[in-house]
């Protein structure tokens, strides 16, 4: 009898949908492997993106278990009014829970791609780590709905074109797949087995995120790969390499140029406004939070 493989929705729904999830999920930030350096280094990003804005209200659209509203609050704790949403109800439950002492966040279960929010309610929405998971042209569309005009739309994504990406997703996770099949095969402990799940991740080109961007009517101002390394997996889970990785990274966050292709990830910004751009140039009166500078090209 043939096996069904789940739907893309089903695998992205079974990652998050427990408590101990959201819980490993939170403290992957604290530990010293890739994800936690990946993490890091997103979350100290759009730490210095938001240093821009003076605050207002805030939509953290697929919370996860709340760590960028948990470090705003406790950083900046007037300065935002923080709404939170995803899917996962261990998720939201989690983040209210993480928030609560700092302040406390609105909580909601819902959806990027049908957000229940009526049109220009938030004068910044964040999407970190999510769009990888839902229909990204629609998400952005709704956060675009949802945003005032002059609002900031904070975007972020896997590099696909990456070579991290590229060897970690088509050589070291089949390969660990294959390894946990033998192992199941010579019934090795659960415990004890390699683990690669189907995550459901379907990234794409800071390109083709710039063009939903833009069909949303959204001017993109900002556009930053960050998490560079060198290293390919499965070297940098070697404890002590992993230790001179997140060295690295705390010195260079960011990169541009000939060197952003080593960028696990990307940011992208971008201001609701209905002025467009003129030689190049992001003239909207909403932007003065951002220097007159080129917009930047997307590869």
């Amino acid at each position: 009898m043939s096996v069904t493989r789940p739907s893309r929705k089903d695998r992205v729904v079974a990652q998050y949908d427990s408590t101990l999830a959201a819980d490993e999920y939170a403290h992957a930030y604290d530990r010293e492997r890739p994800e936690g350096r990946f993490f890091r280094a997103r979350l100290r990003l759009v730490q210095d993106i938001l240093a821009r804005c003076p605050g207002g209200d805030l939509l953290d659209a697929g919370c996860g278990p709340g760590m960028i509203a948990h470090t705003l609050l406790q950083s900046r704790p007037r300065d935002f009014r923080i709404t939170v949403l995803d899917q996962s109800p261990a998720m939201v439950e989690y983040c209210a829970a993480n928030t609560r002492p700092v302040g406390g966040v609105r909580p909601t279960v819902g959806r990027l791609e049908a957000l229940p929010y009526a049109d220009g309610t938030f004068d910044v929405t964040l999407a970190m780590g999510v769009l990888e998971y839902v229909d990204a042209r629609r998400a952005i569309g709704e956060l675009c709905r949802v945003t005032r005009p002059g609002g900031l739309v904070v975007v972020t994504m896997l590099n696909p074109l990456s070579p991290y990406r590229v060897v970690e997703w088509f050589f070291y996770w089949p390969l660990l797949r294959i390894i946990e099949a033998v192992e199941r095969v010579f019934a090795i402990p659960v415990e004890r087995r390699h683990r690669a799940c189907f995550t459901g991740i379907h990234a794409f080109p800071s390109g083709t995120l710039r063009r939903f961007m833009t069909e949303a009517r959204l001017q993109p101002v900002d556009l930053v790969y960050y998490d560079i390394t060198m290293l390919l997996p499965p070297l940098d889970r070697i404890p002590w390499i992993a230790r001179k990785a997140e060295q690295a990274s705390r010195k260079r966050v960011t990169a541009a140029g000939r060197h952003r292709w080593l960028g696990t990830g990307y940011l992208l910004a971008a201001r609701r406004s209905q002025v467009r751009l003129q030689h190049g140039y992001d003239i909207s009166r909403s932007s003065r939070n951002y220097a007159r500078r080129p917009a930047q090209t997307a590869p």
